[in-house]
């Protein structure tokens, strides 16, 4: 890359308007993640709700100023996923080896807030999506197209790989180089969010690569299963209701870290 192109992006990303909204997209996904946590914590409960994203914009719709959230929450995550789109050309570091690798988790990350932010629009909009059926649909059509199998298990160690990469984040606190550290009391409370909500929301991750893969392996599109079928795939488990009673308190976390991630965010 020209040092005249790296410039300009570098300018892009200082713009102060998208600097703003980028943050509100970390505060709106926090907002989606609790709620998603709460749901997650329903479904444990008394098994109802729906613990995806979907079922979050749909529990944000029904709710007192719903539209308004809402086209604040698509406008935010598309301004997140610009932005972290826009800084994925730059090089992480001197060493060029990485750049790659940098583009690729950057365009990806972005990427997924741009389709999460469309999802959001469509609810926006009165319209309505369904996770579940959509990853079924899916994982149905690659099972019948010729490769599909094989496509279909890249997408599940994808997914699983995410999901490590997430629980190693937090395990190992790397998520604070994404953020100033308050100093004391509120940068333990932080850190120990940030902790709890990464290894949550990886494990979850990690279940949905799973159950991805035994659809694939046995050809039987019907073990293909979104966030929320993941989550409730614990259900049935010994320990299963306080497993994912724990998950959900761990999306809560990593909502809270977000809220304040848009506060303290390196950018």
């Amino acid at each position: 890359m020209s040092p005249e192109v790296e410039s300009a992006i570098v300018e892009a990303r200082r713009m102060r308007p998208l600097r703003f909204l980028a943050r509100l997209g970390f505060a709106v996904n926090g907002l989606l993640h609790a709620v998603i946590g709460f749901l997650a914590i329903s479904v444990a409960a008394n098994g109802g709700g729906q613990a995806d994203q979907s079922g979050a914009l749909a529990q944000i719709a029904a709710g007192p100023g719903g539209g308004v959230i809402l086209w604040t929450v698509s406008i935010g995550l598309a301004a997140l996923g610009l932005w972290l789109i826009i800084g994925a050309f730059l090089a992480p570091s001197a060493d060029r080896s990485k750049w790659v690798t940098h583009l690729l988790v950057e365009v990806g990350k972005g990427l997924a807030y741009l389709f999460l932010a469309g999802t959001a629009f469509t609810f926006a909009r009165g319209g309505s999506t369904n996770s579940e059926g959509d990853a079924r649909s899916i994982s149905s059509t690659l099972l019948a197209a010729p490769g599909g199998v094989f496509v279909l298990v890249l997408i599940a160690v994808a997914v699983a790989a995410i999901g490590v990469y997430f629980v190693v984040k937090g395990v190992r606190k790397r998520f604070t180089r994404d953020i100033a550290v308050p100093a004391g009391a509120n940068g333990r409370v932080v850190v120990i969010l940030g902790v709890f909500g990464y290894v949550a929301k990886g494990v979850a991750l990690l279940i949905v690569g799973v159950l991805l893969a035994a659809a694939a392996l046995t050809v039987d599109p019907s073990m293909a299963s979104g966030l929320d079928g993941a989550l409730k795939s614990l259900v049935a488990l010994p320990f299963g209701q306080l497993i994912l009673t724990l998950i959900g308190v761990g999306f809560i976390a990593y909502g809270a870290y977000s809220l304040v991630r848009a506060r303290i965010a390196r950018l």
